[in-house]
């Protein structure tokens, strides 16, 4: 990308969203338009594809937090019409040449302190040769990683909490295995460009600048491919399925994103491949929930079990345990059973926390209702003398 798309094009724009947006809003801005304009979703339609090819364009600036910075600082300061007229006119009003030192010169010169200090100390020079070559000396697209992938995997709770290997079905672009990436029909070869001799960028000079953009007669790759392969005809690429056991480890937990370094898409002429993440969603159990480590079960008791303390049989897990209830336990108390919870990396376990709660049954028996009657004749108030005091103040 040279140096003058980033000055006359507004990135924002082509992705719909403020100058202010978050990361996440720039990604989820950029997705949208990519489902809606990728090619293989619109096959032969130009318009589409030159859309697609913009907005993956605006992303690769603005999803790096350098370029991105690097961006918006270049736009606030030479992004004014004014500017762009007299860089084009090779020179200021009045014929004089335009010289950037002129107005962020070194430290001795008008401007340059200000300028230095506006870039965190920073030479304006260092900067604007980083922006408008790359970072270094101009050269051609080398080897270029491979974007992340992103996938989503609904797991068992049961899975979930003990570990599990699920086999993962992906589709993404890989390396044709018919021309292994070079985009040449088999039994022929590239050839080297003969506009950019190999190098992939070729250097323009619009009056006191130089620019170093991409070769438009081999679109920066540095070579020409006469006869295509019919595979991918002449892209190097093909969508692919592919399928990945993955290693869910114990205690995964609903929400959490596991990270295959590696195993996104093959990168661009040998270029590293980018990386895998997973979206890990588990499904709720009918028995347990979970509250980090520790599982938790909720068991009814009756009045005479909390009043008088009983023995719960409950299960885990694994085997089930027995927890004692004891005598007058109020609804809504957790009793503890160490170490039956989630295993944890350092070879320990949560809990499970089990909370009684005490049911109160709708229809009793009369011999029930009478002994009931009988109990609670023989039972102390419940102590609500605080209360009668404030009810007195209305009698």
């Amino acid at each position: 990308m040279s140096s003058k798309d980033w000055l006359e094009k507004d990135f924002y724009a082509v992705l719909g969203v403020d100058k202010s947006a978050s990361a996440d809003e720039i990604k989820k801005a950029y997705r949208k338009l990519a489902r809606e304009s990728h090619p293989d979703h619109n096959p032969g339609d130009a318009q589409a594809e030159e859309r697609f090819k913009t907005a993956s364009e605006a992303y690769d600036v603005l999803a790096d937090a350098r370029k991105r910075k690097e961006y918006d600082e270049m736009r606030s300061l030479f992004g004014s019409g004014a500017f762009r007229r007299n860089a084009r006119a090779g020179g200021q009003p009045g014929g004089y040449p335009f010289d950037v030192s002129d107005l962020f010169g070194g430290a001795g010169q008008p401007g340059g302190a200000a300028g230095d200090r506006r870039f965190g100390g920073a030479g304006f020079s260092d900067l604007f040769s980083s922006i408008f070559s790359g970072g270094g000396p101009a050269r051609g697209r080398g080897p270029a990683r491979g974007r992340d992938v992103e996938a989503e995997v609904v797991l068992d709770f049961d899975d979930a909490v003990r570990g599990v290997t699920v086999p993962l079905t992906l589709r993404a672009p890989g390396v044709c295995d018919t021309c292994h990436g070079d985009g040449a029909k088999p039994g022929t070869l590239p050839r080297t460009c003969p506009q950019c001799h190999g190098a992939g960028v070729v250097t323009r000079n619009q009056g006191s600048f130089s620019f170093s953009e991409p070769c438009r007669e081999c679109q920066g790759v540095g070579t020409i491919v006469d006869e295509k392969c019919p595979e991918c005809r002449g892209t190097g690429g093909v969508t692919k399925s592919r399928t990945l056991n993955v290693r869910f480890p114990a205690g995964v937990a609903d929400g959490q994103r596991i990270r295959l370094a590696g195993r996104g898409e093959p990168g661009d002429r040998g270029g590293p491949a980018g990386d895998l993440f997973v979206l890990v969603k588990v499904r709720n159990d009918e028995l347990f929930g979970r509250s980090g480590d520790d599982l938790t079960l909720t068991v009814p008791i009756t009045i005479a079990e909390a009043v008088l303390g009983t023995d719960l049989r409950v299960p885990t897990l694994d085997a089930p345990v027995t927890l004692r209830v004891p005598p007058g336990t109020p609804s809504g108390r957790t009793l503890r059973a160490r170490g039956r919870g989630v295993a944890r990396r350092d070879g320990q376990a949560g809990d499970l926390l089990v909370t009684v709660e005490i049911v109160v049954p709708e229809q009793l028996s009369a011999e029930a209702r009478e002994a009931l009657e009988a109990f609670a004749a023989q039972t102390p108030p419940a102590g609500r003398e605080h209360l009668d005091a404030r009810v007195r103040r209305f009698n």
